[in-house]
């Protein structure tokens, strides 16, 4: 299964037993993306964490 990177366009090989939600890294650009969807293949930016400080 191909998806491609949001950011730099590259095609990135999904494993076989990929899951939605499961996040990956692209190996091109190194951007965390989050598996959106498996059939079809399809990625997305993964969202930044934001430090709790305790707020």
């Amino acid at each position: 299964m191909n998806a491609e990177c949001p950011v730099c366009g590259a095609q990135i090989q999904l494993a076989a037993d990929a899951v939605q939600g499961e996040l990956i890294e692209c190996p091109d650009c190194g951007t965390e993306l989050e598996v959106v969807s498996v059939n079809p293949p399809q990625v997305k930016e993964a969202p930044q964490e934001e430090e709790d400080w305790g707020q």
